[in-house]
């Protein structure tokens, strides 16, 4: 049996592609998007893998066959976990590389709005935060009005890394 299966493995393995056993190409008709993120994570350290969500969201639409430019794009991130330490200003050097990537989204259109209860539970204040911050009263009725507005939620569910693409493929 085992040797059945193996040659039937192998069999598919060789059998010669056709451009009809290949997968589809689908280009979705994207038009400009209206998004908001909902960034709330149990680890600072998450936001650097949050933040290519954001660009797995700009990349493509800017790109051809698209081509948006960034103004055409709509994007919020509310903030409001443990992500916040890192946009106080006091924390630039141990987290440098996420505010400038986030600074660069920031010239680019994206607004990154904090939570201003979460920042009163973190003891900051509006001097604390790096200057393309704004803060919001409170994140929940943040994502609800954005939503209300017509923006699609994406909350990204930032997961620890077990093993590497190699490792599985």
């Amino acid at each position: 049996m085992i040797f059945r299966i193996a040659a039937m493995v192998l069999a598919l393995a060789t059998y010669p592609a056709h451009a009809e056993d290949l997968a589809k190409i689908e280009s979705t008709p994207y038009t400009a998007q209206k998004v908001v993120f909902d960034f709330y994570f149990d680890d600072p350290a998450k936001i650097n893998s949050a933040l290519y969500w954001i660009r797995s969201l700009m990349n493509p639409l800017t790109e051809e066959p698209y081509g948006y430019a960034p103004e055409f794009l709509d994007i919020k991130v509310v903030i409001h976990g443990t992500e916040i330490v890192t946009l106080a200003k006091k924390n630039y050097a141990k987290y440098k590389d996420a505010v400038e990537r986030m600074r660069y989204y920031a010239s680019l259109g994206v607004e990154f709005r904090v939570c201003g209860l979460a920042a009163a539970d973190f003891g900051y204040a509006r001097k604390d935060f790096q200057d393309f911050v704004q803060i919001v009263p409170s994140a929940i009725p943040e994502l609800a009005h954005w939503q209300l507005q017509g923006h699609a939620l994406i909350a990204p569910n930032i997961m620890d890394k077990k093993f590497s693409v190699d490792e599985i493929r």
